[in-house]
């Protein structure tokens, strides 16, 4: 039997891999490189077109501890990840070329995966995944919409640019990292008051991209990926008390800067630094005049301008099973953002479970329905029974895990539990349904 996957980003090729380690063959769908989004940029599966950082890897976080999940359930995209990671202090960041570059080396060399350059365009038969991400096409919507019997949700989602490492003017900045994390990982750009309040005052008042195919009043952004001149608007402070936050950092005097913008590494070779939280729709002249007024970027290369792109989901509560199977066309899997999780690893996740639950209906074998007290599994079940009214993607955090029969009053005590329950609940699981 041959499962087909369409799409070949973190949760295609995921679901794929999982698959084919299954003794399944898999035909793998990608319309990339014949046909680009107005994101990518390449033909690399996998290819990461926002931040180049996958969350936290501390263990007592959200995202540590859906990594501890992936990483017991073998995950490929994980395990990549951790190869080609570049320093960034408690997260998992990495060299982006390189990431993609050897996730599409692994899949196009497995004996069981037949990769297909072509896009999908029709009601799916048999046994299949789609995972074909926030960018899907228009053809492929247009086929969800149908089998969906609904319209589409979707908001527009936003990229920081990334600027050249030789160009920036380290004697203006220094290295650190948030609270001493990691070996100063991070270069930051401090700013004084009046540095601080002409920068805003520029980003507030510059002039926006057009958003092609939408009214502005229609656009909904996810909070969790905010364009910065829409958070700046909220008050001078804003941007201030989130992304430009000075607090755990000092300068070589030793002494707190008024805000700080931090520069992350976007390869190993730290020859690109991303602008981070400052995801942004300016204009592309914009962008330069405006970030330049940052004194360590006075003179600043840009390599990737910021962008705004379309970001398309299904309302999942109406139309998706926890196993991540539709409603009214079990053969058919979804896997990744066209889910509503929202985030790297939980794109990841989803594709692993979709991957694995594909090739347990092809065995004839019940799909997995993962723990709700474990990460993925409480992600899986809040995509599949949230209010759909009111439907919005979520990214891995505490507050959809379920509460202890007692409170715990300690805050890092409690992270600590969430985790190791999760951990415990997950290996039980796995080893009842025979998924080791």
């Amino acid at each position: 039997m041959t499962i087909n996957v369409i799409g070949a980003g973190l949760a295609g090729c995921e679901a794929a891999w999982q698959i084919a380690e299954r003794g399944f063959l898999v035909r793998l769908w990608e319309m990339r490189p014949e046909k680009l989004t107005p994101a990518h940029t390449t033909g690399d599966f996998a290819e990461l077109v926002c931040s180049n950082s996958l969350g936290s890897q501390v263990e007592s976080t959200a995202p540590g501890l859906l990594k501890l999940e992936l990483e017991r359930m073998g995950s490929l995209i994980l395990q990549t990840a951790k190869e080609v990671q570049v320093p960034a202090g408690g997260a998992l960041a990495v060299d982006r070329n390189l990431f993609a570059r050897r996730v599409t080396e692994r899949i196009s060399a497995h004996p069981r995966i037949t990769v297909v350059r072509e896009e999908w365009t029709e009601i799916p038969e048999g046994i299949t995944v789609i995972a074909t991400g926030p960018l899907t096409s228009d053809p492929l919507t247009d086929v969800l919409q149908k089998m969906t019997d609904s319209e589409n949700l979707h908001f527009y989602d936003a990229a920081a640019p990334i600027v050249d490492g030789a160009t920036i003017h380290y004697q203006a900045g220094f290295w650190a990292a948030r609270y001493g994390r990691g070996d100063a990982d991070y270069f930051n750009c401090p700013m004084d008051k009046e540095e601080y309040e002409a920068f805003w005052e520029a980003l507030v008042t510059a002039e926006l991209a057009p958003v092609h195919g939408e009214l502005e009043e229609d656009l909904a952004v996810f909070e969790g990926c905010m364009p910065i001149e829409v958070l700046a608007k909220r008050g001078k402070d804003a941007i201030r008390y989130g992304p430009f936050k000075p607090v755990g950092l000092a300068g070589p005097s030793g002494r707190r800067p008024y805000a700080v913008l931090q520069l992350r590494k976007e390869n190993t070779k730290a020859t690109l630094f991303n602008l981070v939280g400052c995801q942004t729709r300016l204009k592309w002249g914009e962008q330069r005049r405006v970030f330049r007024m940052i004194p360590a970027l006075r003179e600043a290369e840009f390599v990737r301008y910021g962008v705004m792109h379309r970001n398309t989901f299904v309302n999942s509560p109406e139309v998706l099973l926890p196993t991540f199977q539709m409603r009214h066309f079990t053969n058919v899997l979804l896997a990744g953002q066209l889910t509503g999780v929202e985030g790297y690893m939980e794109s990841t996740a989803s594709g692993l479970v979709a991957g694995v639950n594909a090739a347990r209906l092809a065995d004839g074998r019940k799909p997995l329905v993962l723990p709700e007290d474990t990460m993925t599994g409480a992600l899986a079940r809040y995509i599949s029974s949230a209010d759909p009214k009111h439907f919005q993607p979520m990214n891995a955090n505490f507050g959809i895990l379920p509460p202890f029969p007692e409170r715990i009053r300690d805050k890092q005590a409690r992270k600590v539990a969430y985790v190791d329950r999760a951990t415990k609940s997950l290996e039980t699981y796995l080893s009842a349904v025979e998924e080791n």
